[in-house]
């Protein structure tokens, strides 16, 4: 439809006026504008707020000791996580290969062979030639081929926190670690699932230990920006484009 009022628009007797093409320019330029519209921008990864912990209060009772249970420490206990509000470490070793292949060929052929009739004991000619005598060809091939492959890779650390622990004992983390260049931002974001039994000695975690992992990796700037089509190469890459 946009195409369409664009079209009605320049397509017009011109006219030699230079303010009466103002108009139709204005027109033109608002009609793309709306057509951008309707092209989402790539969504820009933010930053989340500050992890609040909201643990239920611990009763404790007066016994007349010096010592706070809450904030005890045990003399031969590691360093390993397992309190709301600990952090952890969490490695990231994250690798994913696909790869697709398929063909297909087959091939069809066909003979037929007429022979002309005989008369006496001979065949019937005509010139020389053997006449109605006829012979029927059929061929037809087809090869298909394609594939397909796709490859991710992610490494690198991030120091997440324990949020809330499970019923079941296993502990559930969330963090995000945001590295602040010249040229923008890098924002690399981790949540799920840990079992104490996971964490390693030194206080971390695998990244493919984690269940129900949800990690987001992204950035913001000038050089995430240079990475993404405009507005105007989006409303011709858009689903919506009817060519």
């Amino acid at each position: 439809m946009l195409i369409h009022l664009y079209r009605a628009v320049l397509i017009r007797p011109q006219s030699t006026s230079v303010s009466g093409k103002l108009p139709r320019l204005l027109i033109a330029v608002l009609l793309l504008h709306t057509a951008s519209a309707c092209v989402s921008a790539p969504v820009q990864p933010d930053e989340d707020p500050p992890v609040i912990f909201v643990s239920e209060p611990e009763v404790t009772v007066a016994d007349g000791a010096i010592y706070k249970s809450t904030n005890n420490r045990f003399l031969f206990e590691d360093v390993r996580a397992r309190r709301v509000g600990d952090v952890i470490n969490v490695v990231l070793e994250e690798r994913t290969d696909a790869t697709k292949a398929a063909s297909t060929t087959t091939n069809k052929s066909t003979g037929i062979a007429i022979p002309g009739p005989t008369i006496l004991g001979g065949p019937v000619k005509a010139l020389d030639r053997e006449f109605l005598a006829n012979d029927l060809q059929s061929q037809s091939d087809f090869t298909g081929q394609g594939d397909s492959s796709q490859s991710n890779r992610l490494s690198g650390s991030v120091a997440v926190t324990v949020t809330r622990k499970l019923p079941n004992g296993n502990l559930w983390i969330k963090g995000q670690k945001t590295i602040s260049l010249n040229q923008g931002s890098e924002i690399v974001r981790v949540s799920g699932q840990i079992r104490p039994t996971d964490i390693a000695p030194n206080n971390s975690v695998l990244s493919s230990q984690i269940a129900d992992a949800h990690i987001t990796y992204g950035g913001t700037g000038l050089l995430a920006d240079a990475n993404q089509a405009g507005w105007l190469a989006r409303v011709f890459l858009s689903p919506f484009w009817p060519f």
